[in-house]
């Protein structure tokens, strides 16, 4: 028998990049999901909402617009979200130095310890995971992971 046969059936769907794509996105989204299984079981807060408080911790204040744009959605949708966090405690909100029809949104002290406390959890548990790979596949997820970076915030 030669080797493609025995491939596994993700390596052989990958061989092409219809294939590759299709595996990617049911792989990211796996990984995605299992993530999200391995919150705090306290923690309230959607993805949509963490998101938001991540997209702060990365960048700084930002306008509500700039939040919409960054997580791609409509700017109803995150003036939505933004009230909701206000209203918990987890962002401020104020107007904009020049321009009075904008809003400026800041993470609070108590957004930044549900954020960090968040990621440490999830952190942990795919560090568990990586130290289980042998060390060459280690090497290719970190070569993947800026690629999957860029492809994730290219329009």
């Amino acid at each position: 028998m030669t080797y493609a046969k025995n491939m596994p059936t993700v390596e052989k769907a990958a061989r092409t990049n219809a294939g590759l794509a299709s595996e990617l996105r049911l792989s990211v989204m796996r990984l995605r999901r299992r993530l999200s299984s391995e919150r705090a079981p306290d923690n309230e807060l959607s993805i949509a909402t963490m998101a938001v408080l991540g997209c702060l911790h990365r960048h700084g204040e930002c306008t509500v617009g700039q939040l919409a744009k960054r997580e791609r959605v409509q700017p109803p949708s995150m003036t939505r979200t933004v009230n909701c966090l206000v209203d918990e405690g987890y962002v401020t909100r104020r107007p904009h130095e020049t321009d009075g029809r904008q809003v400026v949104v800041a993470l609070t002290d108590r957004g930044r310890e549900v954020l960090v406390a968040d990621r440490a959890r999830r952190d942990a548990w795919l560090a568990r995971r990586l130290a289980d790979l042998t060390a060459d596949e280690r090497a290719v997820l970190r070569a993947a992971a800026p690629i999957l970076q860029r492809l994730a915030e290219e329009d």
